[in-house]
């Protein structure tokens, strides 16, 4: 047995994250959430970060076919437009994907659930 991560004083068998803790230590921190709750939010962050990243690679083919298309480096009459709204779309992705990743970073860092995956009642 491992000796809690919190108060350093009693040896445990009890884990939350990995992280040893005893049982006193455990209440102290408040009410856990239920395993299965914790997986489906965990879950659904990992496939918001998934989706994401296809989007990102998605966008960034479609900027690179833009940019690619121009002859000479000199775009043609609708060239610039096309170019600003690639460059806009993958903008937003990423936008999008550093957000994702901020929110998986403080479920896992903070134990922070996103006010959209809450479950009400």
């Amino acid at each position: 047995m491992e000796r809690c991560s919190f108060c350093k004083n009693k040896e445990t068998a009890l884990y939350d994250n990995g992280v040893p803790i005893c049982v006193e230590c455990a209440n102290a921190r408040g009410e856990r959430k239920p395993p299965a709750m914790e997986q489906e939010i965990r879950g659904t962050l990992l496939k918001d970060i998934n989706e994401l990243t296809g989007r990102i690679d998605e966008a960034t083919k479609e900027f690179q076919t833009v940019t690619d298309q121009i002859p000479s480096g000199l775009p043609h009459s609708d060239g610039v437009q096309r170019i600003k709204n690639a460059s806009s779309k993958l903008s937003t992705a990423r936008n999008e994907l550093m957000k994702a990743h901020r929110r998986l970073e403080d479920h896992l860092d903070h134990g922070v659930v996103p006010e959209d995956l809450k479950r009400s009642g």
